[in-house]
């Protein structure tokens, strides 16, 4: 404690040494508040470190599981016929939590995409006349045949959803995760 500076007294009227240890961990005395020690915030910032070290650990792992799990469920989509050409569709695809965007072009050519914006999970909106896929989050857009981004803030390609068609009927067998 410095010279100059004088101790509230406590509220019940004990010498500091008589205090319960909660109360000289929590003082009422905004002096004594603002001082800690170089130990304690050493050891706060090594723990809060450790924290984020943990949580990178995680995902990196999360990441491996899923890419060494195996092989993704094949899952029908819908009939072709349904599907006209210039036209989309909404489906979950590996599960219901994966939101996913079936395009069929004027051409006839079938592509689907993951309908999470790879720049923070907004979903995307088909742009059928603008060949683009469009992110109202923060204006980004993706291009309609390749996924790949054309602007704003999204640098990765929408992962795309791997198709087959077998008696008429659109399959969903796997996902290609963009460059």
């Amino acid at each position: 404690m410095r010279q100059n500076e004088t101790l509230i007294t406590s509220p019940d009227g004990l010498t500091e040494k008589d205090q319960p240890q909660w109360r000289n961990d929590f003082p009422i005395d905004t002096l004594q508040d603002e001082y800690i020690e170089r130990r304690d915030f050493t050891k706060f910032l090594v723990l809060i470190s450790f924290a984020f070290v943990v949580g990178q650990v995680w995902i990196v792992v999360q990441n491996f599981w899923r890419k060494w799990s195996g092989e993704l469920p094949v899952r029908k989509i819908t009939e072709v016929d349904r599907l006209q050409a210039g036209s989309s569709m909404l489906f979950q695809y590996p599960n219901k939590h994966d939101p996913c965007v079936l395009v069929k072009l004027a051409n006839g050519e079938l592509l689907a995409y993951s309908q999470k914006c790879t720049h923070l999970s907004c979903p995307v909106i088909v742009k059928m006349a603008e060949k683009r896929f469009h992110c109202p989050c923060h204006e980004g857009s993706f291009d309609l045949e390749t996924g790949r981004p054309l602007a704003g803030p999204p640098r990765r390609t929408l992962p795309r959803i791997r198709l087959q068609v077998r008696d008429n009927a659109v399959y969903a067998n796997g996902i290609e995760e963009g460059a």
